[in-house]
């Protein structure tokens, strides 16, 4: 198990990369998908990025902090776009997103 520095994080990551996997699959179901094309390719990168960062910082490996750092941002632009749909599942990926990136800038050791 990953040492406690980096729990917070993996925990946020993970909530993410499932928020995110879910507002794709969600945003698929929707009427007018085309119109959604956007959010579900930023929530497809968030997610695959939220994974490799969880295994990135399971094994400690001296690149999480960097990896963390594309991903805050990566996290911040899924929000953004998430937020511009008002279906619940958008807000909720929206959430995640923004509660990932603060513990992976906490993790990382930058400001917000």
């Amino acid at each position: 198990m990953a040492s406690q520095k980096y729990q917070n994080c993996i925990e946020a990551c993970l909530d993410c990369a499932q928020a995110c996997e879910h507002c794709a699959d969600a945003c698929l179901g929707e009427s007018d998908v085309q119109k959604m094309a956007d959010c579900i390719r930023t929530d497809r990168d968030c997610a695959t990025m939220c994974w490799t960062a969880v295994a990135l910082m399971s094994r400690e490996s001296n690149f999480s902090a960097q990896t963390c750092q594309l991903l805050a941002e990566l996290c911040e632009a899924c929000a953004s776009e998430c937020e511009e749909h008002d279906m619940q599942h958008c807000q909720d990926c929206a959430t995640a997103c923004r509660k990932c990136a603060a513990e992976c800038r906490e993790m990382a050791g930058v400001g917000a």
